[in-house]
């Protein structure tokens, strides 16, 4: 028994403990092997153990998890966070195991205790898993176990469990059917929202827009809106802040009328507020202030709150609300854009910060479609061209990338006189993120633009991209050739691409001889086979002669991607003795690459 027990405290994978579960006569084994690793120094044992516990509950059986393993979670609570987080999320998931929704509420007890615990992530978690335990709890035990929970958190002495509570109350309400008991749970939420310690009052407003989607319209015009004014109204911006989701919350369940009277004086308030952060969430969430309110209510009321925040002193502000436009801009009239929105988004194009432009230029593309073509010409393209010239690059790097939403509006021939010659430019940019972001666009842009257009414009800007310093250009160059191939066809590539490629292998720089090998194995997928063996192979039989120990391994690695997309009598008459030969190279890795592919011949 002795010598069991030290053997198998020195296993420590789950599968480990099953089988000794099985074959050792000891019904003590899992409860002690737990017990050993929770005391063991190591945290990262510790987190292993915690995250078997559901395998040890299944090798128990529900009886003795609920009598033996429980207590003794309930009892392991003072450990390092990280243990704790990985406890409560295991003990939101054992229902099952401990015998289903019948005897979920022991689960209770526990996530009770790390409820209470100072860490806020774990209490998170504790909060999230006694939730998931609550939808499974019968309703004949729910008011006795999970209410009697709530209202002991909820007027607990220590603002940990107050905190945690707050959560709790969107998922006891709609379980409740006793209106007295209802009752009683608005008053302690009620209490919670005007606790002393802005930690709860915080929590509070961070859950009271989810409690008001479960009560009856008129309970939450008579007891929470006043809350909710308090709150937004509260000396801590920290608290104030959460009042902003709270409008679209509440906003959404009540009528036009009523959300003028009872929730717009707030969205003013906020939207005007002293701390800059509270005027971010106005700005962060106005898309959804936006939907809770309506097209007319927006129209009417909050495009001027917009527009003052478009124009607000803060930096973090304005990009928020730059993040926003074009969801705003969908909401309203094109008239009225022109007239209230666009002189804002013509001061954001120049604005001072650069995070600013950024955020505008992600999202200003997306205006082409409202806008319509003609007012997109007179009105966007010239600040499109603007971004484009931009000094910080993720704002080039952002226009780049939404092309495509202008294009379906004013069209290729349009796009290519006005944005080309900037798209040309930034070809060469000095962030190679940006050449990558145009290398990308190129193959979508060829396809609109025509073969012949394409040859005369971009072409050779093609061929430049191979020879760039930054290895990811050069292997998206590479890419991009085949997704040419693709567009314009094998014949267009055998003349204008294939030549270009394959001629710099005889460049005194290795890099651009690597790439030729690069080339090949990309483009032979596409070329076929009478390509690869007339112009491709013998090129690359020739370079495994190349001095340089990495262009011969890369020869191997070509040669493993052609063997497949050849016959058989190119293979054993010209790639194989080239393999051959090339096992007898000096350098280890030639001989292992080699080796390789000959394993395909």
């Amino acid at each position: 028994m002795a010598i069991s027990m030290l053997w198998l405290r020195d296993l420590r994978s789950a599968s480990t403990v099953v089988l000794s579960i099985v074959h050792m006569a000891e019904e003590d084994t899992p409860i002690a092997i737990l017990i050993d690793e929770l005391k063991n120094e190591d945290i990262q044992i510790r987190l292993n153990s915690i995250r078997r516990v559901n395998t040890i509950a299944r090798a128990l059986g529900p009886e003795r998890t609920r009598k033996e393993l429980i207590p003794f979670l309930s009892e392991a609570v003072d450990d390092e966070d990280e243990v704790l987080l990985a406890l409560a999320e295991e003990l939101g998931t054992m229902v099952e195991n401990v015998g289903g929704p019948e005897h979920s509420h022991c689960l209770l007890g526990p996530l009770e205790a790390l409820a209470n615990v100072e860490e806020a992530v774990v209490r998170d978690k504790a909060v999230e898993s006694l939730c998931k335990v609550a939808e499974t709890l019968p309703a004949a035990a729910f008011d006795d176990h999970f209410v009697d929970l709530v209202r002991r958190l909820a007027q607990g002495d220590w603002f940990t469990s107050r905190t945690s509570a707050c959560g709790l109350f969107p998922a006891a309400y709609p379980r409740v059917a006793n209106p007295d008991t209802r009752k009683e749970l608005r008053t302690l939420f009620t209490n919670l929202c005007k606790d002393e310690t802005p930690m709860v009052r915080r929590a509070a407003s961070t859950h009271l827009g989810r409690f008001a989607k479960h009560m009856e319209k008129d309970i939450v015009k008579v007891e929470l809106i006043p809350l909710f004014i308090t709150l937004a109204q509260d000396e801590q911006d920290s608290v104030r802040l959460l009042a902003v989701e709270n409008c679209a919350h509440i906003g959404s369940m009540l009528a036009p009328e009523e959300m003028v009277q009872l929730i717009l004086p707030t969205v003013r308030q906020c939207a005007s507020d002293k701390s800059w952060r509270v005027r971010y969430m106005v700005a962060d969430h106005f898309n959804v202030l936006c939907e809770a309110a309506g097209p007319e209510l927006t129209r009417a009321e909050l495009v001027p709150f917009f527009v003052k925040l478009l124009k607000d002193t803060e930096a973090e502000v304005r990009t928020a609300a730059a993040l926003r436009v074009a969801g705003v801009c969908a909401a309203i009239p094109k008239e009225m854009i022109i007239k209230l929105l666009l002189v804002c988004i013509k001061d954001l194009v120049s604005d001072a910060n650069q995070h600013v432009r950024a955020a505008l230029a992600s999202v200003i593309m997306n205006l082409a479609p409202v806008f319509g073509k003609e007012d997109t010409i007179e009105n966007l393209l010239p600040l499109f061209l603007d971004l484009l010239k931009d000094d910080f690059p993720e704002v080039r790097l952002n226009i780049i990338s939404k092309l495509e939403a202008v294009n379906r509006v004013i069209g290729i021939e349009l796009l290519s006189q006005s944005l080309l010659p900037a798209i040309v430019e930034l070809a060469e940019d000095r962030q190679w993120r940006v050449r990558l972001a145009i290398i990308e666009y190129i193959p979508l842009l060829a396809g609109q633009l025509g073969v012949e257009f394409f040859d005369e414009k971009l072409g050779n800007l093609c061929m430049t991209w191979l020879g760039d310093s930054v290895y990811s250009i050069r292997e998206a160059a590479t890419n991009n050739l085949k997704k040419l191939t693709e567009v314009f066809g094998v014949d267009w590539a055998q003349t204008n691409i294939i030549p270009k490629v394959l001629a710099l292998y005889t460049h005194p720089n290795y890099l651009y001889r690597m790439t030729t090998l690069f080339a090949v194995g990309v483009l032979a997928g596409v070329v076929g086979p009478d390509v690869i063996s007339n112009s491709m192979l013998p090129l690359v039989i020739r370079m495994a002669q190349d001095k340089v120990p990495n262009i011969r391994f890369n020869v191997a690695k070509t040669l493993h991607v052609l063997i497949p997309l050849l016959d058989q009598a190119s293979v054993q008459s010209r790639i194989k003795p080239c393999l051959a030969k090339m096992q007898d190279d000096a350098d280890r890795d030639v001989k292992f690459y080699a080796t390789q592919a000959l394993q395909l011949c």
